[in-house]
């Protein structure tokens, strides 16, 4: 497949429905070329579709799909400089590893495929099986199989749709750091289609959060976690305690909170609330809040925004221990603690303060729903 290199992938108004149904609503986005880019969002959010839009194999309802400055919108898939992986593989059983790398280079009536073939395979470290059947291969081999069938078509963009879905967790997570690996290689752009959080974080330079058929948010993996801009961000991207507090007023750059009877502090740089007055929900990550027995209070240290509250539960998951804990202001509280050293004491039923540093928090505007994008939400609309 002939490429003109070079030149964002970029969505202009486009949007897909079926009937009344909106899969997806107008969107504009611009994937930087030669980056890893992460679609992310629970099932029927409408990243695939959004990927089979970019693939030729739905056709847009509206707007258009350019790569680079090349409008593809009307162009068949097989005329598009993309190729697709799905999480299916489709490798042909009957064919060995070697058979099924070169069989575009193949259809393309290309002659000579030995030395192409052979560095794709060095490529994704399946060198020394080429001659092995599909069936013979594990399911992360077979997969690397799939992305190099794609790859040695030189396409100017990969689509990953959900690749990784039927592996298992080791297997996946190792996968993760391969794919990153390959695409740092070869430099070409990656759009990868995924509902697993940790994956697009691991993987990707840019993920998109989509919700309802829209993107609720775009960024770095770091900025969406530390600063989400929504309930449903900040939930569906790890966990966060969401503290119903309301504004106090300033003092210096920081905005001063109530929660109950606790004063709170938010740095005014990330308050991701419209508003500086009324209600507010106050967030912060499980893992950047420290948790002391309520004996021990007088060793916070000054500065330290603080909530009292009682240990509900503790969970030893081996790297840490999980709290759950019911404040007056917030039930349910969580808590990650590394397990350093442990302190015996905080066992169900113990009173505790939890403390942290307030440049850690974040703001949300209260008009929202506050459990937007949590587990036990999405459980329930897909059932």
């Amino acid at each position: 497949m002939t490429t003109d290199r070079g030149g964002d992938v970029r969505l202009s108004g486009i949007s897909k429905t079926y009937g009344t149904f909106t899969a997806v609503h107008p969107l504009d986005l611009t994937v930087p070329e030669g980056s890893f880019f992460a679609l992310l969002g629970a099932s029927g959010c409408g990243k695939t579709t959004t990927l089979r839009m970019i693939a030729g194999l739905e056709e847009p309802t509206t707007g258009s799909v350019l790569l680079g400055e090349r409008d593809v919108t009307g162009l068949p898939p097989y005329k598009r400089p993309v190729n697709t992986v799905f999480q299916s593989y489709a490798l042909f059983p009957h064919l060995d590893v070697f058979e099924n790398v070169a069989f575009g280079l193949r259809r393309r009536g290309v002659k000579s495929v030995r030395g192409q073939v052979g560095d794709m395979l060095d490529l994704v470290e399946l060198g020394d099986f080429a001659r092995r059947k599909p069936h013979q291969l594990s399911g992360g081999q077979q997969q690397r199989v799939a992305v190099a069938r794609a790859l040695i078509n030189h396409p100017q963009v990969l689509l990953l749709d959900e690749p990784l879905g039927a592996l298992d967790l080791k297997l996946r997570r190792q996968m993760q750091l391969e794919l990153k690996r390959i695409q740092t290689e070869v430099g070409i752009t990656f759009v990868h289609v995924t509902h697993d959080q940790e994956e697009a974080m691991t993987m990707a330079d840019q993920v998109a959060v989509m919700n309802g058929g829209r993107v609720e948010q775009l960024g770095a993996p770091t900025d969406l976690y530390e600063t989400p801009r929504t309930t449903f961000v900040a939930n569906f991207l790890g966990t966060s305690n969401l503290v119903p507090a309301r504004f106090d007023g300033r003092s210096g750059d920081d905005l001063l909170l109530r929660a109950g009877d606790a004063p709170l502090t938010l740095p005014t740089a990330r308050n991701g609330a419209a508003a500086t007055t009324g209600p507010v929900l106050l967030g912060i990550r499980p893992e950047k809040v420290s948790l002391v027995p309520a004996t021990d209070a007088a060793s916070v240290p000054d500065g330290r925004n603080r909530l009292t509250g009682t240990v509900r539960a503790t969970s030893f998951i081996g790297v840490s221990t999980q709290y759950v804990i019911d404040s007056p202001v917030c039930a349910g509280f969580e808590v990650y603690v590394q397990n350093v050293e442990r302190d015996t004491r905080l066992v169900p039923g113990a009173d505790v303060v939890l403390h942290w540093n307030p440049a850690h928090s974040f703001g949300l505007d209260a008009a929202q729903d506050i459990d937007a994008g949590s587990a036990s939400v999405e459980e329930d609309a897909a059932a």
